[in-house]
């Protein structure tokens, strides 16, 4: 009988079902970009010469560790 099929559709694959697949899938495909660019990349190297110029600027560096943390930073 057509009433007992229709009344099972919504428990099935029926509409709107599958907007809740499209925000799963979203949420885990942003999920992995958000882990790949917290965990991976390149560091920045112009905030850690930045990191270094204040430290040095603000005296808690001398000189020789400024200059020899700076050519291990170049490399």
């Amino acid at each position: 009988m057509m009433n007992g099929d229709w009344s099972n559709w919504h428990w099935g694959f029926g509409f709107g079902h599958w907007i809740f697949g499209v925000l799963f899938w979203s949420l885990i495909i942003l999920a992995v970009i958000f882990l790949a660019r917290s965990f991976g990349g390149r560091p920045n190297r112009s905030s850690a010469f930045e990191l270094l110029r204040q430290r040095y600027a603000r005296g808690e560096i001398d000189k020789d560790e400024y200059e020899r943390t700076r050519r291990d930073l170049e490399r």
